[in-house]
């Protein structure tokens, strides 16, 4: 279960650092709004290797992509998203 407290908790950190395992951070608020994580660093490692390997994986796909049948137009992207050209 993740803990949230405020940022001043970490007066004594020990205290902030014993609550960390993993599956369970401990989530830090500065003026009563979410600012910081403090994760296990094993968890850490594999929201990483998921999140952003899939991620690259899948721009180095579109890249390669891209470059073997070739890369549309800013124009092309504005009018199938129907964005209309800056002013």
């Amino acid at each position: 279960m993740s803990t949230i407290d405020k940022i001043s908790s970490l007066r004594n950190y020990q205290a902030v650092l014993d609550k960390v395992e993993p599956g369970s951070p401990v989530f830090l608020t500065k003026n009563g709004t979410g600012r910081y994580v403090i994760a296990d660093t094993a968890e850490y490692d594999f929201l990483y290797r998921t999140a952003f390997g899939e991620f690259f994986k899948k721009l180095n796909e579109s890249r390669a992509e891209a470059e073997r049948e070739g890369w549309i137009t800013e124009d092309a992207v504005r009018a199938r998203f129907g964005i209309l050209a800056d002013v």
